[in-house]
């Protein structure tokens, strides 16, 4: 793939808060979102013995062979999901999520994630199961809808979803562009500095395709199981329902929540699992944001383990959007 395949196409969003936050970086980390291994060589530059580098997507593994092999035995790539990350590393040092999209995904038009890029409509990370063309002509128009909503927070949902429903009788919906034309169709035009208005619809799509947010509470659950008393547990999201459930795990499992009052008893909270050096997510400064328009809306989280036992998070708890028949 020559440079692209040796070259990280951009640098990593938050990197250098995240190392700091961190700090010394030593031992044995897991990149749970290894993409196009920003996160990992930098870890490894800042003095981390070994990284396991993991992600779903295929694609992922096969071009981070070129630029790890200078690394050598410090590397071990494996192909599979963040949920089952505590089958691929015990006693780690530190996990680090970065959730989304990859740019390397959103930059080839045939995976299908880019409403700006003709392609068909895939928008599967693992490139394997039903793809978002499976589930926008197959699924019923309600449980289209509240995708939508739930997913991609789109208020017109019930609106485009009408739509989709009646363009996919005139003929199945198989591009990118194609989709975005009929969400499009259905909203008022952009206004300059205005997300297109295809965004909000895209990611309810990709989320579902991809069961995002399943994923992400049991990626969560999974490092905590992984790490050793005193690892780090490091999370980057971009959009607010991602950041809300990230926020309530680490509450939930740092001894957050109420205190109880004279009307309620105080609940026995059990031992946390997690400490928190500042309960406000970090974000990308000045200069970070100059050079990354990406970073505007990233926030990190960063818990450190304890030695308590794990023990299962909530969905619901947490604030995940929960589909009803899907």
């Amino acid at each position: 793939m020559g440079t692209a395949a040796n070259e990280a196409p951009h640098i990593p969003v938050l990197i250098g808060p995240l190392i700091e936050a961190v700090a010394p970086v030593t031992g044995v980390w897991l990149d749970g979102t290894l993409g196009a291994g920003g996160y990992t060589r930098a870890l490894l530059t800042a003095g981390a013995q070994k990284v396991i580098g993991l992600d779903r997507d295929p694609l992922a593994i096969e071009l981070a062979e070129d630029w790890a092999t200078k690394f050598g035995d410090r590397v071990d790539l494996v192909q599979d999901t963040f949920s089952n990350l505590d089958a691929h590393g015990q006693d780690l040092d530190g996990v680090v999520l970065d959730l989304g999209v990859s740019s390397m995904q959103l930059d080839r038009a045939e995976r299908g994630f880019s409403f700006l890029k003709e392609g068909p409509l895939d928008m599967r990370m693992s490139q394997s199961g039903p793809s978002a063309a499976d589930l926008v002509n197959d699924l019923p128009e309600g449980d289209l809808a509240d995708i939508l909503y739930l997913y991609g927070e789109e208020r017109a949902s019930r609106r485009i979803a009408r739509a989709i429903a009646r363009a996919r009788v005139e003929a199945r919906i198989e591009t990118t562009l194609r989709l975005a034309e009929i969400v499009e169709a259905c909203l008022p035009r952009a206004k300059p500095g205005q997300a297109h208005p295809a965004t909000r619809s895209f990611q309810a799509i990709r989320i579902a395709v991809n069961d995002e947010y399943g994923e992400l509470v049991e990626g969560l659950d999974a490092a905590e199981r992984a790490l050793k008393p005193g690892g780090h547990l490091a999370v980057v999201t971009f959009h607010s329902i991602e950041d809300r459930m990230v926020k309530r795990f680490f509450q939930a499992k740092s001894g957050g929540g109420g205190q109880g009052s004279r009307h309620a008893p105080v609940v026995e909270k059990p031992e946390p699992q997690f400490t928190q050096a500042t309960r406000k997510a970090i974000t990308a400064d000045r200069d970070e944001l100059a050079a990354n328009p990406r970073a505007r809306s990233a926030k990190l989280r960063v818990g450190t383990r304890t030695d308590a036992a794990p023990r299962p998070s909530d969905r619901k708890a947490l604030g995940m959007p929960m589909l009803k028949g899907v």
